[in-house]
Order: C-alpha cells, then structure tokens, then sequence
C-alpha cells in the first residue's frame, strides 16, 4: 500500500527540516545523517521514510549503501507554491516598518 505523504506536514517537524538543512551540501547514507542527532537510528530512519515517500528526498543505491538526496525538482514546487505567500508577508513587513518609522519620527 502506498501511503500519500502531505509535504507540508513533512517539512513541519523540525527533524525533518534539519535532515534536508545537512542534505543541501551532498548526499549522506542514513547512518551519516544520524551521527547529527541525539535520537535513535530508527526514528532517523522514519524521518527519511516519511521526506522519501513525499518526493523531497530521493535515495541512490552505490554498492551496498543507500544514499540519501534532495529531490530539487519537489523542492522547486514547493519554494513556487510558497512564494506568493512569502510575497505577502514582505509587503506586510515592509508597511509595519512604515508604521513604525513614521510613529518614531513624531515623537
């Protein structure tokens, strides 16, 4: 049974934020990847399962080892999906400064 991962609720936990932080350099075998947390191998390894199985990661197979790396195609729809957002934010931030800068200046 293949189980739909949301990306979204994927990248909310902060594990699986801090796994893709250290796969934006090179590519890592799960054990690797582990050494940089405090938690067990396993729950490492369902942290990779879940970014696998919503396309943000993608392992390579090199002899006996699996490898694991950025999916940056997935990583591009979701940085285009989010943008408009980003945008908005921005424009919020930018008239908040406003705001401020004209509040200060009267006093």
């Amino acid at each position: 049974m293949n189980i739909r991962r949301d990306v979204f609720q994927a990248i909310a936990d902060p594990t699986r934020r801090a796994i893709l932080l250290l796969l934006t350099t090179q590519s890592m075998t799960a054990g690797i990847i582990a050494s940089n947390f405090d938690t067990a191998r396993p729950t490492v390894s369902k942290h990779l399962q879940i970014l696998t199985e919503c396309e943000l990661l993608k392992q390579e197979q090199k002899g006996r080892e699996v490898y694991y790396h950025l999916n940056a195609i997935k990583m591009q729809e979701v940085a285009q999906f989010i943008e408009p957002f980003r945008k908005i934010w921005d424009d919020r931030f930018n008239k908040l400064e406003e705001v401020m800068k004209s509040y200060q200046s009267k006093k």
